[in-house]
């Protein structure tokens, strides 16, 4: 009997949806729910609070860094596109594709989740090498066109970021925290991880090939092309700590703990309180970066480990 005869001869409630539709419907709802649907709302949300009109504060979001004033704005449009296209959307498309993992029932740990503190934290140093070769990466000259429109856009996010993550007030510093760090962790893990990576498996048999292609989906998603290959490489991570232990909720700990460095990082920074600069495109001294690698191992072996002897690592 074929596949599709088993499917067929199941009871209608066990039917689901075949992998690559959940995939397409859940990037295109994803995309318009973050970008369109969940922005417009906040802005409607937030208008109560502008000092102009609804036209005048449409037109300061086109221009942001020419009006200071809007950034708390832009703050909430982001959260609530995360609410709605990262957290909403994707809640009732597992429904759809009755996906029967419970993420917030899984065992409780110490060990794991002190182990994947120090996996994120200690694996900067070993991305910084790809994030300085990234930032640096050439085209070939037939292809200098490409690379200038490229730049060009990286630029303008580069300059969007700064002036975001330039905190005026500890408010917007509470904010930024959240809608940087909370929301897309939560968001970002039950896309990506939650749904892609589990539907990719399901479609293609291929664990390591599902997490690299969720990952490279992660970080492409994001268009910024001289940050993709250490985004790319830090969606992998996550893919595989979800993997290993089966819980959605450490890839949610391992991705807020990296945006919530970098959040603390910047702001410290910028109040003079530590000379690390979080955003610099450097890689850090070959000392370190090869006590990162080494330590990061151990810590992710000790991690499978740890799962490996629960018997809970399963082929998520």
């Amino acid at each position: 009997m074929t596949d599709l005869e088993n499917e067929l001869n199941r009871p209608f409630q066990t039917l689901r949806p075949k992998p690559f539709a959940v995939i397409a419907i859940t990037m295109g709802v994803v995309l318009i729910g973050f970008q369109v649907i969940g922005p417009l709302i906040g802005l409607f949300l937030y208008a109560p609070f502008y000092s102009g009109n609804i036209m005048a504060m449409t037109n300061a979001v086109q221009n942001p860094m020419q009006h200071p004033e809007i950034k708390m704005l832009l703050f909430v449009m982001q959260g609530v596109g995360a609410c709605f296209g990262l957290i909403l959307i994707p809640f009732f498309i597992r429904r759809w594709s009755r996906t029967e993992e419970k993420i917030f029932k899984q065992p409780f740990y110490i060990l794991p989740f002190t182990l994947v503190i120090l996996i994120v934290i200690v694996f900067m140093g070993l991305n910084s090498i790809f994030i300085e070769w990234n930032q640096n990466f050439k085209f070939p000259e037939a292809l200098g066109g490409l690379e200038e429109s490229l730049r060009s856009m990286e630029n303008q996010l580069t300059e969007l970021t700064a002036y975001l993550t330039t905190f005026d007030s500890t408010s917007q510093v509470v904010v930024a925290f959240i809608v940087i760090a909370i929301l897309p962790a939560i968001g970002e893990e039950l896309v990506f991880r939650g749904i892609l990576q589990k539907e990719l498996f399901r479609g293609t048999k291929n664990i390591h090939l599902s997490i690299w292609i969720a990952a490279a989906i992660f970080s492409g998603i994001h268009m910024q092309f001289y940050g993709f290959v250490p985004r790319m490489l830090l969606g992998a991570l996550f893919g595989y700590l979800y993997h290993w232990s089966s819980n959605l909720t450490l890839s949610m700990l391992a991705h807020f703990v990296n945006n919530g460095v970098t959040v603390i990082a910047l702001y410290l920074h910028q109040q003079k309180l530590i000379d690390i600069d979080i955003e610099s495109t450097e890689s850090a001294p070959w000392q370190a970066v090869l006590f990162s690698a080494i330590f990061t191992a151990l810590l992710l072996y000790t991690f499978r480990k740890f799962y490996q002897q629960k018997n809970l690592t399963t082929t998520v």
